[in-house]
């Protein structure tokens, strides 16, 4: 999502004078850090690591095998074909009377190693078969006789109730493509958009590289994908998001939106205390590892590992380069309402306060009429300043209000209760929709505090919302939380008739604290300078929200197309006709798949997506030849997203090698010109992962609405969407206005016109179109 934009500016601070200092440290001895980091969050893990380490056994199967061998001495049996012995003999003889004593030992000692070696076994065996991605490449709804043995193989060699970070050991490791491969892959990306002059001098830099550079920079990306956890992910979290000094808003973080067309209770302070609730019991089961993992066809484990800092997290920021900081426990939220901050404790006598209890407490902030102290109204447009300057200015704070900033940061997630309504309105409702998402996305630039992993964002009417910082996760982790917290909410949760928590307040509740600030004087005009910079920035954001309703999953599906792939072609048409030119797509793919898997870049824009195109507006092509262009551009998409999920895309292994190139201090001209690129349309879906919390057939409303992230590029575009039920897709759109070139609006009605017109290429499409320009007609 947001990632598009950090990538792309992650290459300055390789290159600023602060960093090259600390990249100039050996690559050995980097990768040797790399490997060591990867080791120190597994020994931090340590106690949930023994009890998902011994997956697909458990503790009890040790018992059960030491019974055994009791019973096999009992019958006179040696199933250690003598090593029993040998290890009684081993042992300190304590007398005759402790005889039976040190043969109860050696057979536990014996069963033990017997046991490991048997779990070890288990773990090499499920991550061989684990490794297979031969299912991932076949045709959808064909299924071959290897790929079916490969599913019951794993069915055996998986055990039976998995927690969250059971399957961990198990992952296989992220492969490092081929650097001929990847190069070759990447010229026939770029080749749609470059004229034939470029591709060919972008082709000799390619060809220049691969004689000179490119084998001693994949030896080192061998060598760590060997020796840590995963050859990329540490180094894209580090330089592409943690070593970027622009602001996060906008740049590094995106949002998620509440039902579209229901809000379960218009009671602010009671949808806050339900969906409060809810998150703290989404984190009570992530402490306890009850959250099952995603399995994809229900067999294949994805990467959990991300899911460890969704809460008491926060992004801290350095002069040169941020750090994340997570606590282990947090036992309260932070709530800012009116220009003050306070802080609500979660927990009573060690239990988790009632859903009633929660509202009450927010309730008694809406009533708290007391006036926001000088400057502390606007001090979280701070968190929107470039990282460097807030840095600077916190150092300051830290001295001066140590006390409050560590309330906030120490939070389990930040609660802004906002003054203003929002959600989707009749009398006008796509400027209601688009004026959410811009309140989600950058709100007044002070009001949401950007350095926590999110926050909860209640409006006055009682819609929610989610702004979540990129650096920590990816967003199936936060759409994952966030499916669970509004069923939870809304179904399980529920509301009184009078719209209210159910349950009864408690009196005896202390009074939320009220956070105060000591503002030196000095950091006044920072806070000034850093609003005006957030309000500009966020003015000139230009959101726009629209659901598409004329068809959605269930027509696409009875094409035979995949969903996303019909979704991406189809972007392609109308960026065209928008811009009247090709230009280098990102769309955002999980690699989770492997340990420590975060994404890779699927780049949409093809050589079959383009003739597919110039086909569309070539007014004397027939429905037929566009039909079987589209096809061809969809099949190719498919197999671009199944190589990226798989571990062979092209632009992360071009990333660490850029980055092997920055420490070893080699100029490549190919990978700078690879890195010099901007992504005029950025693209991602966002999944329905937990469908099973949702009657989208008897209650088609009750469905998130999806989420959205800035653009990429000042002259481009971001553009996520979301499949809501089988017969809706809502689509999210965002550019800037101080570009001449786009227009949200504009591409918004691009793409509802290019959807109803490959549609029409399909028998049952022509109907839909006929449908849509009535009611465009008619409206």
């Amino acid at each position: 999502m947001a990632e598009a934009h950090q990538a792309v500016g992650f290459r300055p601070s390789l290159t600023s004078d602060a960093g090259e200092v600390e990249l100039g440290v050996p690559v050995l001895q980097e990768i040797y850090l790399s490997g060591l980091r990867s080791w120190k969050r597994h020994l931090s893990r340590f106690w949930n690591d023994f009890l998902t380490g011994v997956f697909p056994a458990s503790p009890l199967s040790w018992l059960f095998l030491f019974s055994a061998i009791q019973l096999a001495c009992f019958l006179q049996l040696d199933p250690s074909l003598g090593l029993m012995e040998k290890i009684k003999e081993s042992l300190p003889d304590w007398g005759g009377q402790h005889h039976r004593l040190r043969g109860v030992l050696a057979a536990a000692l014996f069963a033990s190693c017997l046991w490991g070696a048997l779990i070890f076994t288990l773990h090499v065996a499920l991550r061989l078969l684990l490794s297979y991605h031969g299912w991932l490449l076949e045709p959808h709804g064909a299924m071959s006789s290897p790929t079916k043995t490969w599913l019951a193989l794993v069915r055996i060699f998986s055990g039976r109730h998995p927690m969250l970070f059971s399957y961990q050991r198990s992952l296989p490791r992220q492969p490092v493509p081929s650097v001929q491969d990847t190069v070759r892959k990447y010229l026939e990306s770029v080749r749609p958009v470059l004229s034939d002059k470029d591709f060919d001098w972008t082709a000799g830099l390619a060809q220049e590289f691969l004689k000179l550079q490119a084998s001693l920079l994949q030896w080192y990306l061998q060598l760590k994908s060997w020796w840590a956890s995963n050859y990329v992910s540490d180094w894209w979290e580090e330089f592409v998001y943690l070593r970027s000094r622009n602001s996060l808003m906008v740049n590094s973080n995106y949002y998620m939106m509440d039902f579209l067309y229901v809000t379960p209770t218009p009671v602010q302070a009671a949808r806050a205390g339900n969906a409060v609730h809810a998150l703290l019991l989404y984190r009570h089961r992530l402490d306890r590892q009850e959250i099952l993992p995603t399995l994809l066809m229900g067999m294949r484990p994805l990467c959990s590992a991300q899911y460890e800092k969704i809460f008491n997290t926060t992004r801290i920021p350095g002069v040169h380069r941020d750090h994340i900081r997570h606590l282990r426990d947090s036992r309260h939220v932070a709530v800012f309402h009116r220009g003050r901050f306070f802080r609500v404790g979660t927990h009573s006598q060690s239990r988790l306060l009632s859903p009633r209890a929660l509202e009450q407490q927010f309730q008694r902030i809406l009533d708290d009429p007391s006036p926001a102290c000088p400057h502390e109204e606007h001090l979280a447009a701070l968190t929107a300043a470039p990282r460097d300057t807030w840095a600077q200015v916190r150092r300051s704070l830290k001295t001066q209000a140590q006390e409050a900033l560590e309330a906030v940061e120490g939070a389990a997630f930040f609660v802004s209760l906002d003054s203003e309504p929002a959600g989707l309105t009749r009398e006008d409702p796509a400027a209601s929709l688009d004026a959410y998402a811009h309140a989600l996305l950058a709100g007044q630039g002070h009001d949401r505090w950007f350095d926590k992993s999110f926050s909860l964002i209640v409006f006055s009417n009682g819609k929610l919302g989610l702004s979540v910082e990129h650096s920590w996760a990816d967003c199936p982790i936060s759409g994952h939380m966030w499916e669970f917290t509004l069923a939870t909410e809304c179904f399980q949760l529920g509301y009184s008739a009078d719209g209210h928590c159910k349950g009864h307040p408690d009196p005896l509740l202390p009074q939320p604290q009220r956070l105060h600030w000591d503002l030196p004087d000095k950091i006044h005009l920072s806070i000034s300078l850093a609003l005006r910079a957030a309000k500009t920035l966020s003015g000139n954001i230009d959101c726009h929200v629209f659901p598409f309703s004329h068809f959605g999953k269930n027509f696409i599906k009875r094409c035979h197309l995949s969903s996303d792939s019909f979704i991406q072609t189809t972007l392609q048409l109308a960026h065209f006709r928008d811009r009247g030119q090709f230009c280098l797509t990102y769309e955002s793919t999980m690699t989770r798949l492997f340990l420590e898997g975060r994404t890779e870049t699927v780049r949409s824009c093809t050589r079959e997506a383009r003739d597919f195109v110039r086909t569309m507006e070539d007014k004397e092509k027939t429905d037929a030849q566009c039909l079987a262009l589209f096809r061809l551009a969809v099949d190719k998409h498919q197999a671009l997203l199944k190589a990226a999920m798989s571990g062979q895309g092209v632009d992360r292994h071009l990333f660490a090698l850029y980055v092997v190139s920055q420490f070893l201090h080699l100029q490549s001209p190919f990978l700078d010109q690879v890195h010099s690129e901007q992504w005029q349309l950025a693209t991602s879906q966002i999944p329905v992962q937990q469908i099973h919390l949702f009657d989208v057939h008897n209650y088609p409303d009750y469905v998130s609405s999806g989420g959205g992230f800035g653009p990429a590029d000042d002259h481009g575009y971001g553009v996520s969407y979301m499949f809501m039920g089988d017969d809706v897709i809502t689509f999210h759109i965002s550019s800037k206005k101080s570009s001449t070139r786009t227009d949200s609006h504009r591409l918004g009605q691009r793409i509802q016109d290019a959807l109803l017109d490959v549609a029409a290429l399909f028998p049952e499409g022509q109907r839909l179109k006929r449908r849509g320009l009535g009611e465009e007609d008619s409206g």
